[in-house]
């Protein structure tokens, strides 16, 4: 025989407690992680943005932002990026390019990126214009989106650099090689 009536009505009761434990945990513990708005400024970004290609040919100033998962650097200046973008109302479109996917590894070579985060920013017409290493406060993102948005020359701050608008004369005219500093040939 199995038990007595009084067992099984204790063994249900004990039951209920366990689920009603573990309900009262998930609900805490989905409140503690942000409820249905879970996800992290940076993962928000990410997913929403645009491919590079795209966001340079569409006809909006563009900042791409080189960023990594494991970066406290960049998931310190991801909500200031989020907010930026929503204060642009479309008007410009950022980018993220994690270095850490091999997609992306002609991309972060073609910008010598070699520290992140790192931004790049564009014009409407895709042209370089600057970029930018290291975090940035509110203020400063700021003035360069609106800098973008209005094609007037970004502000300059420490970690700011400018990109030459010279031709690329790397190639000599009949000779596919590189041209070097030590090539006078």
């Amino acid at each position: 025989m199995t038990g007595s009536p009084q067992a099984s009505s204790l063994n249900n009761t004990q039951r209920l407690m366990l689920l009603l434990a573990a309900l009262i945990l998930a609900i805490v513990l989905f409140v503690l992680r942000g409820g249905l708005n879970a996800e992290a400024p940076l993962d928000q970004l990410a997913r929403r943005s645009l491919e590079p290609d795209i966001a340079l040919a569409n006809g909006r100033p563009t900042v791409i932002e080189f960023y990594a998962d494991w970066c406290e650097a960049c998931r310190k200046m991801a909500p200031d990026m989020l907010a930026t973008e929503q204060k642009t109302n479309n008007k410009i479109d950022i980018v993220l390019v994690n270095i850490d996917n091999p997609r992306w590894e002609e991309l972060v070579d073609r910008y010598g990126v070699n520290g992140i985060p790192q931004l790049n920013f564009f014009d409407a017409a895709g042209n370089p214009k600057g970029e930018s290493r290291g975090v940035r406060s509110p203020e400063q993102l700021e003035q360069l989106t609106n800098a973008l948005i209005e094609n007037q020359p970004l502000p300059q701050f420490a970690g700011m650099g400018t990109i030459s608008n010279l031709p690329d004369t790397t190639l000599k005219a009949n000779n596919p090689e590189p041209v070097g500093p030590r090539d006078h040939g």
